[in-house]
């Protein structure tokens, strides 16, 4: 089976100001339904790297390559809206771009935020802003959705509702997910593939093996490969339906 064209890729991005390396040498690409996680420290270049894939800041070397036509959906790493600011939800989604009520409602339930429309934007806890923040980008439809720390702020049940939710709406859109965190054993479940930075690619591969490579350990501690015991999360995939599919590869392993 052809493995589908990239959604984006990055090809050898470096990038210096004032004399400091920010990026150097990375490259990385996400295809069609496909969810990779970049991790690394604070500092390590996440946020950096994707606002060059945005087209936001432009890199010293290398090369971006979109699919034509390409729609991204971003969610940033946070949105305080100003006190000032009188306005609730389904009006901050009009922002989004041209939109029907029914489209606008439709989106929020799906994001399980269906109640929230007339909820002023100040009002929101942090997990219900993550998910009127995911529901703006997805009207735009995105082929390709963008989450810098979607997870910030949220306790451990939050977070976990919150990767399901991302899983759901990859299974359900078909589109690709680029997400940052910095806490791998949190999305572990949620990821197809780990790319691991610290101002240069460290590491890549599928999540329970990152969890286990020196690199990884390097630079989180140690104490985090008992976090990342979690890894039986990953004997499975799901279908277009969002249900849970064993993967026949790890089935085998554990027979061996």
């Amino acid at each position: 089976m052809s493995t589908p064209n990239p959604l984006i890729r990055l090809d050898n991005i470096s990038l210096q100001r004032n004399g400091t390396v920010l990026l150097s040498g990375v490259s990385l690409q996400v295809l069609p339904r496909q969810i990779v996680t970049l991790v690394g420290p604070n500092g390590a270049g996440k946020t950096t790297l994707v606002r060059v894939l945005l087209g936001l800041i432009a890199a010293d070397t290398g090369t971006v390559r979109r699919r034509d036509k390409l729609v991204i959906g971003y969610v940033p790493q946070r949105f305080s809206p100003p006190p000032s600011l009188p306005m609730d939800v389904d009006g901050f989604l009009r922002l989004a771009g041209r939109s029907t009520p029914q489209q606008r409602q439709r989106v929020l339930d799906d994001n399980g935020a269906g109640g929230l429309p007339q909820r002023p934007l100040r009002a929101l806890s942090g997990g219900e802003m993550q998910r009127v923040l995911l529901a703006r980008a997805l009207l735009r439809r995105p082929d390709l959705l963008v989450l810098d720390e979607p997870a910030q702020g949220l306790d451990v049940q939050g977070q976990q509702d919150l990767y399901d939710l991302i899983v759901r709406l990859r299974d359900s859109t078909g589109c690709g997910v680029l997400m940052i965190s910095h806490d791998l054993h949190l999305v572990m479940a949620a990821t197809d593939e780990v790319i691991c930075l610290e101002r240069h690619v460290c590491c890549v591969g599928r999540p329970e093996d990152i969890s286990v490579h020196p690199e990884y350990l390097r630079l989180f501690g140690r104490d985090m490969a008992g976090l990342a015991l979690y890894r039986h999360h990953h004997d499975h995939h799901h279908n277009l339906h969002g249900d849970i599919v064993p993967d026949a590869s790890q089935q085998e392993h554990r027979h061996d």
